[in-house]
């Protein structure tokens, strides 16, 4: 039935007339016709088979290149196999597979030695040292070492070079028997790992982040009058002063437009806008020094490269009485400012939430909430001994703040020059997540 449909419609098409079919010529009768008619069909099938199978295989080309081209810079295979001569990597092993599921793992980390969470190739950074401990203990394999997405993995947020994290939190596949003191033990001293727990398949420790609070610690004479010629280690705070800076603090809270708390973000932008639920000054306090010092606290949904830095040194400026709150104001409209940016030494990532995970998933009897609140006290002791003590020394001892305090007059609080130039307008990438 097919092959007579087709031959109809080549009839009506004009290809097959009534005379070829019918013609009394002995050379050319129906079969023949209806011969050539099959041959004709099976022609156009093999050459459409044909023409799928080269499509599969320039496919398959394409996945494999673009698998090629994924892989970290930081695994040069080529030299790798040089280096192990006539042996051969051994084959896969199906028996060697490990079932693992999603979890989330909380760590703690003293940046002062290392240029940031995110890996780089060359360089020092917290994640580097995360996945050399977890491949030596066999917590991944050496295929997620070289390429972290084949694991999973994802950081709640990134921190920059120098800055310290409290609760950080990452997603990643892992084996169910973990042994979280032996990788400690393989990790340096400024990086450890206090918790792990089971998580939904389909978490991942940005997406899933619905707030994110950081801490900047400093010497409180960050907030004397510029007048003030107070010494260093004999400044006390008074209680004025904290309550003006309280109230500078408190003038960012809410969703406001921060393009210009951030690197060459254009007003216009969507992503410049940010929400602040609070921002707040603790009482001062003495380090082991025996000078004083406050912590600043602020919790938003979501910051952009250099904003908490930015904030606070503006914050500091207006304090001192270098400028006044209506650069506060200005900086917040479309006007593009000139604004000074804190030290990067007492930023801390302080803690990451997820109020919505734990009460989606946190009490349904398979996951717990991630509240991490068992490690609270391993948690204190760290930040203590490893980043806060570190931000105390290396105040006391190289003054990074008192230095940076003398070049607010330098800053002029008012249009940038580069404006000219054509930088506004112009938007970047970084948008997220936290990269302070």
């Amino acid at each position: 039935m097919l092959l007579i449909s087709r031959l109809l419609t080549n009839i009506k098409a004009g290809r097959l007339t009534t005379n070829s079919l019918l013609s009394t010529k002995p050379a050319k009768g129906f079969a023949a016709a209806m011969s050539e008619a099959l041959d004709k069909l099976e022609q156009e099938q093999e050459k459409r088979r044909q023409q799928k199978e080269e499509a599969i295989e320039t496919t398959k080309e394409m996945k494999q290149l673009k698998r090629n081209l994924k892989r970290r810079k930081w695994v040069d295979w080529k030299t790798e196999d040089e280096e192990r001569g006539d042996v051969k990597r051994p084959p896969f092993n199906p028996a060697d597979r490990i079932k693992r599921k999603k979890t989330a793992i909380l760590l703690a980390y003293s940046g002062a030695n290392y240029f940031g969470m995110q890996r780089n190739p060359g360089m020092a950074t917290i994640e580097e040292e995360l996945f050399k401990a977890m491949l030596k203990n066999k917590w991944i394999t050496d295929e997620s070492f070289d390429q972290a997405q084949l694991c999973m993995f994802q950081r709640a947020a990134r921190t920059d070079k120098g800055v310290s994290a409290a609760r950080q939190v990452c997603s990643i596949k892992l084996p169910e028997d973990l042994d979280i003191k032996a990788l400690n033990e393989d990790l340096p001293e400024q990086i450890r790992l206090f918790g792990i727990e089971r998580v939904t398949k389909g978490f991942n420790a940005k997406d899933q982040c619905n707030a994110r609070t950081y801490t900047y610690t400093m010497p409180s004479i960050a907030f004397a009058d510029f007048n003030d010629k107070t010494q260093y280690e004999q400044f006390r705070l008074t209680s004025e002063r904290l309550k003006k800076a309280q109230e500078v603090l408190e003038m960012f809270e809410g969703t406001k437009n921060f393009h210009n708390f951030t690197s060459r973000k254009n007003f216009l932008d969507p992503s410049a806008k940010r929400f602040i639920m609070s921002f707040t000054c603790s009482e001062p306090f003495l380090s082991p020094q025996g000078v004083e010092f406050v912590t600043v606290k602020v919790k938003g949904q979501s910051f952009m490269l250099h904003q908490i830095r930015k904030m606070v040194g503006l914050s500091i400026a207006i304090v001192r009485g270098h400028t006044e709150i209506a650069t506060l104001e200005r900086a917040l409209t479309e006007e593009r400012l000139d604004l000074p940016m804190a030290p990067g030494l007492g930023l801390v990532l302080d803690t990451v939430h997820y109020e919505r995970y734990n009460e989606r998933y946190g009490q349904d009897g398979i996951h717990n909430p991630l509240t991490w609140e068992k490690q609270e006290t391993e948690i204190q002791n760290f930040i203590e001994t490893k980043i806060f003590d570190n931000i105390y020394r290396t105040e006391c001892d190289q003054k990074p703040l008192l230095e940076w305090l003398e070049t607010l007059p330098l800053h002029s609080y008012d249009a940038r020059r580069d404006d000219a130039a054509g930088t506004e307008g112009k938007t970047t990438n970084k948008d997220d997540d936290n990269e302070e």
